[in-house]
């Protein structure tokens, strides 16, 4: 029984790992399209032969390519979000087959299933909202699962200009105070973002679930939600109390 297991165990790792590696064909006069399920924090080359760039409107999108010819073969690590690391062999191809490769997540999460359900729902919260010309962000729903807490986003574009993010910042802040005071900041980094939110096209709305995890607020303190638009002045600030977020609509359990 001990050696089935030890054999099971071993096939296992065998299938984990090649799970993790995967081969890539890449030319010099054609690009590949690597497109992971979170964004990409860091990219390291085994050799300058294999160029990379990162795709400004989508950060989980990575293009891959060849700096010259019949190079020998290298790897490419890449680091997400969620923690999780890719490792691919790289070899050079004159005629590659394959120009685009979606790349699964390595492991289930379950933040995900429960903010793309909750994306659609109707607005359930009213009163928090911000306004910078014809920019609107809205907060139109706090919910709660286990120890992860969802704030439904709402941004309404109304004018004719793109709005493109620079970045959107969760951190709990002191309710103003006089001005020798310092004011302190603690950033709250979300565990999942339903969205790979980068612009709020013109006259259009866009919805964004972020997952974070759970806390109440301590009085004279609150929740705020930043958001900076890239090269431009529609900055918006949210901010969320805790009577709001001890009402968090709880959430049933996926099945």
């Amino acid at each position: 029984m001990k050696r089935l297991m030890c054999l099971v165990c071993g096939c296992w790792w065998l299938v984990s790992a090649c799970a993790q590696t995967s081969a890539l064909a890449i030319a010099t006069d054609k690009t590949m399209s690597l497109v992971f399920p979170f964004p990409v924090l860091h990219v390291d080359r085994g050799t300058q032969d294999v160029l990379v760039q990162q795709v400004h409107l989508a950060d989980n999108i990575l293009l891959v390519k060849a700096a010259r010819q019949n190079f020998k073969e290298t790897n490419l690590s890449v680091i997400t979000k969620d923690g999780s690391v890719y490792s691919f062999r790289v070899l050079y191809s004159g005629n590659p087959r394959l120009w685009v490769m979606h790349v699964p997540p390595q492991k289930e999460i379950p933040e995900a299933s429960y903010a793309d359900n909750i994306a659609d729902n109707p607005p359930t919260l009213h009163g928090i909202r911000d306004r910078s010309w014809d920019m609107m962000a809205k907060v139109t729903g706090i919910y709660i699962q286990g120890k992860v807490m969802y704030y439904q986003l709402q941004f309404t574009n109304e004018g004719p200009i793109e709005y493109d993010i620079d970045l959107m910042k969760f951190y709990i802040r002191d309710l103003k105070k006089g001005k020798r005071t310092a004011v302190q900041e603690n950033e709250v980094t979300p565990v999942y973002v339903s969205d790979n939110l980068k612009v709020v096209k013109a006259n259009s709305t866009k919805v964004v679930v972020v997952a974070l995890d759970q806390f109440t607020i301590p009085d004279r303190k609150y929740l705020a939600i930043q958001i900076m638009e890239k090269n431009g002045g529609r900055h918006l600030l949210l901010r969320v109390h805790n009577n709001k977020i001890i009402k968090a609509i709880p959430l049933p359990e996926l099945k």
